[in-house]
């Protein structure tokens, strides 16, 4: 311990722990040893310097070998940053059974068939290969497209309740008499979708000329099986053995105050019932209880409506006053029953041409849907269920 320099703690500048300076102290060199003592210092300065032995030549570089032995066909080459695309990476077969997978979930087990029947019906269209009777009646386009998007409104939103669906015949020609209410005329499409899933007839019905003045209104009227309300092609329906429907209160029965609901209006000059005559099919009555309640009608404005060629321009408590959402039909509860026939096969030849025997037929038509309206808003608990 003769050579060994003591260092009183505390000092500053001098060599040692904590000065800062390149050569570290006896403590420090004895710590990174791992432990072992220190070699005194003399000892230290005194050992001669070692030559390092020469480096020997690295082996050359090999490539590297796969971490898992996995077969050739398995095997791929790294993915680089020109290969991170939103499809690279994935089969073919993995996306087609991804569509699959969803496609099974979303539309159930029978999508497939269900696509190639929409696929086959677009050929057909676009081919020309479909048929429209005399009146531009086009069966594929109301079954596929008008029933499937009326039915769930009919089934869900008014929940559409029919009775006396067996009055109406299974075939040959028929005329139905309906009450017309509703400020828009959604009564007569539901009295289209009722008729047919609880019978399978397609009923044709005769409208307006203002429907058939429309743009969109009157092609999708015409391929739905609807014709202008004229004698003429009532009676030729009739005997071709249609089932025909009609609503004689016009414009006037949709169009009347909401104070004024479910009271019949004129039921015109009895054309409807003349038509019948003439060809011998029975008449079926029809009440609807519901209609009256969705656009509740408490104004007009008849300038207006005149200035446009309309018969009114409704107002609703809603409409105009919620814009477009003042347009969604209250989800009333409805109620259609069908009266038993009028037989009109019974009565002589020349019985279309009596004025006075068409007025008590036709009177006594529209007594039967009065009366069972009544009948009808009796039984019902309320609006709204």
């Amino acid at each position: 311990m003769g050579d060994a320099e003591i260092i009183p703690i505390g000092t500053r500048g001098r060599p040692g722990r904590g000065t800062g300076s390149s050569r570290p102290s006896s403590a420090a060199r004895s710590l990174a040893a791992g432990g072992k003592p220190a070699a005194p210092a003399s000892a230290t300065r005194a050992a001669p310097a070692k030559k390092a032995p020469p480096k020997k030549a690295a082996p050359p570089k090999q490539a590297a070998e796969p971490a898992v032995d996995l077969p050739a066909d398995v095997q791929r080459a790294p993915t680089t940053t020109r290969d991170r695309g939103p499809m690279s990476g994935i089969p073919a077969a993995d996306w087609l059974s991804a569509i699959n997978h969803g496609a099974r979930e979303v539309f159930g087990e029978q999508w497939e068939p269900q696509l190639a029947q929409f696929l086959a019906f677009l050929r057909r269209r676009v081919a020309g290969d479909f048929t429209v009777d005399e009146y531009g009646f086009d069966r594929e386009i109301t079954e596929r497209f008008l029933m499937a998007t009326l039915r769930p409104i009919a089934e869900k939103w008014f929940r559409v309740e029919v009775r006396g669906a067996e009055n109406i015949p299974a075939e040959g020609g028929a005329l139905v008499v309906s009450n017309h209410s509703g400020t828009v005329p959604v009564d007569g499409l539901m009295t289209l979708v009722s008729i047919h899933d609880h019978t399978g007839r397609f009923l044709r019905p005769l409208g307006a000329d203002l429907v058939f003045k429309m743009p969109f209104v009157s092609t999708l009227a015409r391929k739905s099986g609807a014709t202008l309300a004229c004698n003429e092609d009532a009676e030729r329906m009739l005997r071709g053995g249609e089932l025909v429907g009609v609503w004689p209160e016009g414009f006037k029965g949709i169009g009347k105050p909401y104070a004024e609901r479910y009271k019949l209006q004129r039921f015109g000059r009895g054309g409807f019932v003349s038509a019948a005559l003439r060809t011998g099919v029975p008449i079926i009555p029809l009440s609807v209880v519901g209609a009256e309640e969705i656009y509740p009608l408490v104004g007009n404005v008849p300038s207006l409506a005149r200035l446009l060629g309309l018969p009114y321009i409704p107002i609703t408590p809603f409409f105009p006053l919620l814009g477009p959402l003042g347009l969604v039909p209250l989800p009333s509860k409805w109620l259609l029953e069908f009266g038993e026939p009028i037989r009109t096969d019974e009565f002589d030849a020349g019985a279309a041409d009596d004025p006075m025997l068409v007025f008590n037929v036709t009177d006594q038509v529209r007594e039967t849907i009065q009366q069972t309206l009544y009948s009808l808003l009796m039984k019902r608990q309320s609006v709204f269920r």
